[in-house]
């Protein structure tokens, strides 16, 4: 009997490989692709955990916001001397929101390890661009009373809240509910008075659509009842 070679003919090979090709790369492309929805929503669920403690942490502060009694009539106003009252300042950067707001607070944090009890402080928040000047970060500062008479010098302290921001945005709600985009308790028109209400925006960006910002949102009442000291 005559025998037959069992081997494979070159077409019969090229498919193989063809298919062999085909499969490896559905594989790669699949692969990637749930790597790449992991991380975006790992990206996403970070920038969630930073708006709530952020939020978090800016509602507890005006929550216990502290109002000096005014000063006596008698005296003069160059006897009044202090901290701000509560300031918030409409600002940009590169035509971004980026406000400013600063007020006195009992939500003062230590964090030295000078174990100091809680008490009032001049609470400040203010935007500045990170190192690559790509996004906003949005920095707390936290002033004792004893020091909060010195000036106020961003550029030397205070804590990240959030990074990756597109802008942040202060709205500031009068009792006949007015709207305002900036607040000063020292000027003759606002002479200490605080908001009725203080709405909070923060907006991130977006790595999935750079055109759509992710948005968080939220408003505080200001007890004035209770704000001043006698």
């Amino acid at each position: 009997m005559e025998c037959k070679n069992s081997g494979f003919t070159l077409l019969e090979i090229l498919i193989a490989i063809f298919i062999f090709a085909v499969v490896l790369t559905t594989i790669y492309t699949s692969y990637t692709g749930t790597l790449r929805v992991v991380d975006e929503t790992e990206s996403q669920a970070e920038i969630y955990w930073m708006a709530r403690i952020a939020m978090e942490r800016m509602l507890e502060d005006l929550e216990s916001i502290y109002i000096s009694k005014p000063p006596d009539m008698g005296k003069s106003e160059e006897s009044h001397h202090g901290p701000s009252q509560f300031v918030g300042e409409d600002r940009e950067i590169k035509g971004m929101s980026a406000d400013s707001l600063r007020f006195i607070s009992r939500a003062h944090i230590d964090l030295s390890d000078q174990g100091q009890e809680t008490g009032t402080a001049e609470i400040g928040y203010y935007v500045k661009e990170n190192y690559e000047g790509d996004h906003l970060v949005l920095y707390r500062s936290d002033r004792p009373m004893p020091e909060a008479s010195l000036p106020l010098e961003e550029e030397t302290g205070g804590l990240v809240l959030c990074e990756g921001l597109a802008s942040v945005n202060f709205t500031y709600y009068e009792e006949n509910g007015d709207v305002r985009e900036s607040w000063d308790s020292e000027s003759d028109e606002l002479k200490d008075k605080i908001p009725k209400m203080v709405s909070i925006s923060l907006e991130f960006l977006n790595s999935l659509d750079p055109e759509a910002p992710l948005k968080f949102a939220t408003s505080v009442a200001l007890p004035i009842e209770q704000v001043y000291s006698w």
